[in-house]
């Protein structure tokens, strides 16, 4: 059941609009600011007609895509770097830097990305990446302040980093048709534990739903959802693949590309290009699909509409 309100949803203006929202730098709280480290988790299933991702709908009172339907993610907090050590963790952190391929990240900094999306996953729809330990010589017995970590204490855990897989690096654009804040929000991709259910937390997302790729696309093209353009471009991506295994696999065999939108206006029409498009100062594409995304009829979609893609 869907509990669509487009209307607290931040969208991008209508062709000759100067309103806030047409001029997006003026929404950001501090624009000097570097984007914050952020986390996403997008898990995927293997339903009846192919693969499944899980999407959450944001509060309509919410200042980050209030409406939107999005993956479960949040921003990197002070306790996830306590809980970025061996002792909650299933392998060292210098892997997990590796996987993440940025030389100026630190390892510390590596492993907390991976605590905070595992983090995610667990507040906002219930799926716990954990298992217990080995011996319970090496169980934490004190944990760093915090309901999660507590949690993990209490039953012995330790976070199974290694069912997340590295896909995607999004950083917000100084210039942003949606977003008030900059975040700078590494995506990893994960399946659905065996035995788990996901479902929204009734507090930060009011709705949940499990959808092939296209099904959400074309839910996003009837108005029935409300989509960003990260999980756009995401979906499109999402499609070429048939099942969990086989997107994993992509994930695991190559770095995560970086991708910071560029937006510019074309006659009215706004558009956002990725690396790749000509109007993109990064010449190597970064994702499979279209290279730009063009907000007409208060809709991003790509250069001639889904039709092609979805093939409608």
């Amino acid at each position: 059941m869907y509990n669509n309100t487009p209307e607290t949803f931040p969208m991008a203006p209508s062709p000759g609009q100067t309103s806030p929202t047409s001029r997006p730098e003026t929404l950001l709280k501090d624009p000097g600011a570097p984007p914050r480290d952020a986390a996403s988790v997008v898990l995927l299933r293997d339903g009846p007609t192919g693969l499944e991702v899980f999407l959450v709908q944001r509060h309509g009172a919410s200042d980050v895509l209030g409406g939107a339907h999005v993956f479960p993610g949040g921003k990197v907090d002070n306790t996830d770097a306590l809980l970025a050590t061996a002792q909650y963790l299933d392998q060292p952190v210098a892997p997990l830097q590796a996987q993440l391929a940025e030389p100026d990240l630190g390892a510390g900094a590596a492993a907390s990305l991976f605590v905070a999306a595992i983090r995610e996953a667990w507040e906002e729809c219930g799926v716990l990446f954990a298992e217990a330990h080995a011996g319970a010589e090496d169980a934490p017995t004190q944990a760093p302040d915090s309901d999660f970590a507590h949690m993990l204490a209490q039953r012995g855990l330790r976070l199974q980093t290694r069912h997340l897989a590295p896909w995607s690096r999004w950083i917000t654009p100084l210039l942003s048709p949606t977003m008030s804040r900059r975040f700078d929000t590494r995506f990893f991709l994960a399946a659905l534990p065996q035995g788990q259910e996901a479902i929204h937390d009734n507090h930060e997302a009011v709705a949940s739903i499990w959808l092939t790729p296209r099904a959400a696309l074309l839910q996003y093209q009837a108005r029935q959802i409300e989509l960003v353009p990260p999980q756009i471009m995401s979906l499109l991506h999402l499609m070429q693949y048939e099942d969990v295994a086989q997107a994993m696999g992509a994930a695991r065999r190559q770095p995560p590309p970086v991708i910071l939108p560029e937006g510019f206006d074309e006659g009215d029409t706004r558009v956002l290009c990725y690396p790749g498009d000509p109007r993109h100062p990064v010449r190597q594409r970064a994702l499979p699909g279209p290279t730009r995304l063009e907000y007409r009829h208060k809709r991003f979609q790509p250069p001639g509409g889904f039709e092609a893609l979805l093939g409608l």
